[in-house]
């Protein structure tokens, strides 16, 4: 009933047009489960690595029909007549069969796209849903959803240093009246900006994506539009920024074109600081490098006793880093990506070792995205009390509000996490 006879995969597009890959496990009763991975603009040089073909005459060389060649194939062979069920040791048998620390051999896309699907299978033969199936009956929470509303850095083409600035509706009493606070604030915004002569196109995860007079001109913006939609910016909204400081750190420095500045780690400590003393902040992602260690230290010890302090770049997803930070106290809390390791068993090993030491753990999807919701039930799944997914107007992104929205409204058990993270 639950032996893997066959797999099929494609070559898709993701939601910038871009190819990837969808992987579907068949059972030997004839039962399908599929999956598909995203992949991302803003990577940090330590997250596993894609497999792409590199042939210049299909997609500019990002073709993935090699991928599709080794599912087919080498991977088939591996795991055929397996229990999908037996998670951890497929996992293992295609990390074997990789055999590089950075998933150089059959790619970290090519890996995790059999890896998930062979979980969505696996959960429709025990005939519950995936997030269950992740958890177990450890369900707890519906994650706040950290809503991208503007975009900079390298989700869009305009002159912002930040890469997104986000919501965080912490003073919802449901995820429901969480998303509906948030369109209501992502469409005043739109107003707002109409009315000052700014442009209303959005970037690659569905934020608004003007030229603004500087970094801070948009925290004043969202404030206004918070307002306006009749919300407390210091108790019901807050605001989230993923710095992404890794894209704009060059020989040392940290190069903010909006400002014209040049700042060494401790004076970008300070800029940051800065915004957070200014304006109601709940988490800032990526403050510093992927290797600023020191810089990361300086920004938790001021900052971490009421703000999020997020690695991504720092981490991505990966236990060994996640170690390192651990020992230092270089943060508390992880954007955790699946896409950045390889496999779900890497993925929920990475989430437990930061659950056992206290860190947080924000479930995220990439700029790529496609219309795969896996990461809503990995996010109920985990206990993980908040989740990073984009805009409300884009539907590779709403595709997982809608899923969350489902959730809730069938399982009564579970509890909105906004008053729980309330620092």
């Amino acid at each position: 009933m639950s032996i893997i006879e066959n797999l099929k995969a494609y070559e898709i597009l993701d939601s910038r047009g871009v190819p990837t890959l969808l992987t579907e496990i068949i059972l030997d009763t004839g039962i399908k489960g599929c999956a598909s991975v995203p992949s991302g603009a803003s990577t940090g040089i330590h997250e596993a690595l894609e497999l792409r073909d590199k042939d210049k005459k299909r997609y500019n060389g990002k073709g993935v029909l090699t991928n599709i060649d080794i599912i087919n194939s080498s991977i088939l062979d591996a795991i055929q007549g397996l229990d999908v069920r037996d998670q951890k040791n497929i996992d293992s048998i295609l990390l074997k069969l990789d055999g590089t620390k950075n998933k150089s051999k059959l790619g970290s896309n090519t890996l995790l796209s059999v890896s998930l699907a062979i979980a969505k299978t696996a959960s429709i033969i025990d005939d519950v849903e995936l997030y269950q199936y992740l958890g177990g009956i450890n369900t707890n929470f519906l994650p706040i959803p950290l809503v991208n509303v503007i975009n900079g850095g390298a989700h869009a083409y305009n002159n912002l240093d930040i890469q997104e600035y986000m919501l965080a509706p912490l003073g919802a009493k449901t995820f429901n009246e969480a998303i509906r606070w948030c369109s209501e604030i992502f469409f005043n915004l739109k107003e707002l900006l109409k009315s000052n002569n700014y442009s209303t196109s959005v970037g690659d995860e569905g934020g608004f994506a003007p030229n603004f007079k500087n970094n801070y001109e948009p925290l004043e913006f969202l404030i206004k539009a918070i307002k306006k939609s009749k919300l407390n910016p210091e108790k019901d909204v807050k605001i989230s920024l993923d710095v992404a400081s890794s894209e704009f750190y060059k020989q040392n420095k940290y190069l903010l074109s909006a400002s014209n500045k040049s700042l060494v780690s401790d004076k970008m400590v300070d800029f940051l600081t800065d915004i957070e003393k200014k304006y109601p902040i709940f988490s800032i992602e990526d403050g510093c490098a992927e290797d600023d260690w020191k810089g990361w230290i300086n920004l938790n010890s001021k900052l971490s006793h009421h703000v999020y302090i997020v690695g991504d770049d720092l981490f991505v997803t990966n236990k060994n880093r996640l170690e390192k930070g651990i020992k230092i106290n270089a943060a508390n809390a992880i954007l955790v990506k699946p896409n950045q390791i390889g496999t779900l068993t890497e993925t929920l090993d990475t989430i437990s070792l930061a659950k056992e030491n206290n860190i947080e753990t924000i479930i995220s999807h990439r700029s790529g995205e496609t219309e795969d919701n896996f990461i809503a039930d990995l996010s109920v799944g985990t206990n993980s009390k908040m989740i990073k997914t984009g805009s409300v107007t884009r539907s590779e992104r709403c595709s997982k509000y809608n899923r969350l929205l489902v959730i809730e409204r069938n399982n009564n058990n579970l509890t909105y996490a906004g008053h729980l993270l309330n620092v």
